[in-house]
This record gives C-alpha cells, structure tokens and sequence, in this order.
C-alpha cells in the first residue's frame, strides 16, 4: 500500500469514526487510558471538542482516578534523555511515554534525571547533575525545577524512596505536596514542599505521646530506618496543608520468634548459599521476600516466599497480615531484585524488578485485604528494559484532565 492509499485509508476511518453518534464516541474514550485520550485530541476537531467537554471530563476522570499506573524510567547511556514507560492496571500495553519532548528546553544539556516517585499527574525526579528536584505534570506537560532542598544539593543516593511521599492536591490537580523525612543532629523531621506557593516547611517530631488509636487511611507514614529488632516510622496526619500538624515517631518492633523466622533488615539480610531475604517498606507496610538460590553454578534463584507485614494500631509492632500462596509467586526465576510497594483503596501493591540471566523484568502482584486476595498482574513483555540502566520505578494513582 503506497503513502497516498494510507492517507485516503486513515482519512476514511477519521470520517467514519466521526460520524458515530456522540455518546457512542463519548463510551469509546471512556474505555482508553488518558495517554490514549490525549493522542485522539489529534484526530480532529470534533474529538478535541468532546474530549474538551467538561461533563465528559468529570465522568472521565471519575474513573481514571481509581485506576493505578507503574512507571519505568531506563537510560541506555550515560548523559541521554531516557526514556518513560507506564502501564495502567486497565491498559493491556506498555505507554512509551515522550519524556524528552516535554523537558525539552527545561533541563540543562547533558542533565542525568532519577524517578523518584509519582503520583496523579506528576512524576518527581532527582537531577544527579546539579543535585536538585524536577517535578513534571505529564497531561499538563510542563516541568518545574523545585526550589533548593532545605538540607541542601542531593543527589539520587540521598533519597530513599519509603521515606518519601508524593501527594497530589485533592482540590487542585495542578498542584502536590512532596515530603520526605530525615534525621537531622539525631532528631527526625518532616520537609514538606508545597507546589502552590512553592516553598518549604520544616517541622520536627512533637514531644507529645501519639494517639494510639491512630486511624490508618487518614495518615501518611515516611520510613526513617529499618534495625534488625526495631523500625523507625514517621506517622503525619494528613490534613491537606499539614501546616498546623506534627509529625510523631512509631518503633514498631518484631517479636523473639518472628525474628528468628525472618529477621528485619534492609535489602538482602543473608549471604549464604541457600536463602536470602529482601525487604521492600512503603506506607505503614514492609513486603519481606524469601529468595533461594537453586543452581549456585549459575546463580539462579527462585522467590520462595513473599509475605506483608504491617504495623498494628498502636504502633508498637509489626504484625504478619498475609503470605502469598505458592500458585500465586510459582517459584518464579528472578534474580537481583528491586521494588516499591503503596497502599491505595485497600490494596497493597507491591513491584519488583528482576534480572533473571542478563533480562530484566517486572512482576506486579496485589493483595486486596478486605477479600484477602492475592493477584499476580500480568504485564506485557518488556522488552524495553534490555539493553538499559534502570534510572527509577514508582506506583502512582491515575491520570486526570483539569476541568
């Protein structure tokens, strides 16, 4: 088929489509993700004006809210653009997402970026570079470069990503809150940017006892440290500004025999040649991992056991919530592994990289607590992922228009 047969071809299918009746095509592009729905404002002006409805708008992003995305951000050499990819738990693709043309005369040349973290429409990165933040709105497609961090230039080593938290204004899509906690002279304190007056507020840990009937939903919690019998969490009511609330410190601890069955630590806590463990904390919850090593010739491992562990409601310890059934992990081969975990709308989402013989992978698995029901997402093939340095992975919540 030549150029000028495509063109009449792609030119009859816009026409046909557009003669569909508009809540026919309005029930369409309520089935397509938002990266999706912005590509078919291209279509024509038709589209773009019921894409620009704002009744269609609300009822879309009714349901787009609800939906959760994995992000993947890989470079293949040093000092390039990379490139971002996200999969939505609807979608049955990977999104090969144009990062470069949105920072595009917004970072300096030859700017190294990290993901951070992501939520809503808004993915943070570090700038190893100039050890600065950049936030980028991904539907608004515009790129802020946050103003200096309150404990100075940081690079990527210096985040640490359960101890952080990105958090989307409810009232305003246009606008986030990022907080991070850290230990500063030995005491913990909260750092919270606001993106809508775009400046920082420090606040240290109160000296008052928490409530120790903290309600969960309504708290945000930031991990400062992970010791073999203790963890130290930073719990922060979350009352949208957060300006007249203090952050309070939780030590939940591990029991005797919980120890002796899996010790807490963070990364692999074992060396030998038949078990290693992985821990993967985010919210008020850690994922412990059983890896064992099944041909030491080859270094293949398999993933044994994966358990989720929380703290329970005074705070003061960890609590065995649930261990994935055998079907569930099915002694999958993986090797060096990576992960974030979030909680959302009961869910505990946990995704794990793995290299497994030189191919990378991801493994996406959910455990909804009110069913008490483990799943394991199915993701495309991600052959994008060889060939490449893995320059960050994050969950984040769906992707909505502005009204």
């Amino acid at each position: 088929m030549d150029k000028s047969q495509r063109c009449n071809k792609d030119t009859n299918t816009n026409i046909g489509f557009c003669l569909l009746p508009s809540e026919l095509i309005q029930n369409i592009l309520f089935h397509l993700c938002i990266p999706e729905i912005i590509r078919m404002k291209l279509l024509n002006k038709y589209v773009l004006t019921t894409i620009s409805d704002q009744s269609f708008i609300r009822q879309l992003n009714n349901g787009s809210q609800r939906d959760t995305w994995i992000f993947v951000y890989t470079r293949r050499w040093r000092r390039d653009n990379g490139v971002l990819h996200g999969f939505s738990d609807r979608s049955v693709r990977w999104f090969k997402i144009p990062l470069a043309e949105i920072l595009t005369g917004d970072i300096f040349p030859g700017e190294e970026l990290y993901l951070l973290t992501a939520s809503g429409n808004f993915l943070l990165f570090a700038s190893n570079t100039h050890c600065g933040i950049i936030a980028v709105d991904l539907v608004g497609k515009s790129v802020t470069r946050i103003s200096s961090c309150p404990l100075g230039p940081r690079g990527t080593s210096s985040w640490r990503r359960s101890g952080m938290k990105l958090v989307p204004d409810q009232s305003n899509p246009s606008h986030f809150r990022f907080m991070f906690a850290e230990m500063v002279n030995n005491r913990p304190v909260l750092f919270t940017y606001h993106s809508h007056t775009a400046t920082w507020h420090t606040k240290e840990v109160e000296n008052n006892p928490i409530n120790r009937a903290f309600k969960k939903n309504s708290n945000v919690f930031l991990s400062l440290s992970n010791r073999p019998q203790e963890s130290i969490v930073m719990k922060v009511e979350d009352d949208g500004s957060m300006l007249n609330r203090y952050p309070a410190i939780l030590r939940p601890r591990i029991n005797q025999e919980a120890i002796r069955q899996c010790p807490s630590s963070v990364g692999f806590s074992r060396n030998d040649l038949e078990s290693q463990l992985l821990h993967i904390h985010g919210d008020e919850y850690k994922v412990v991992i059983r890896l064992d090593r099944v041909d030491n010739s080859k270094m293949k491992k398999i993933m044994k056991s994966l358990e989720v562990w929380e703290i329970n409601s005074n705070g003061e310890k960890w609590e065995l919530v649930s261990k994935a059934p055998s079907e569930v992990i099915s002694n999958k081969p993986c090797g060096v592994m990576m992960g974030c975990l979030e909680r959302r709308l009961g869910v505990i989402r946990v995704a794990l990289m793995t290299n497994h013989e030189g191919l990378w992978n991801v493994i996406w698995l959910d455990y909804d607590r009110e069913k008490d029901k483990w799943e394991w997402i199915p993701l495309p093939d991600c052959r994008f992922l060889q060939g490449s340095n893995m320059a960050g992975i994050s969950f984040s919540s769906g992707l909505t228009f502005s009204l």
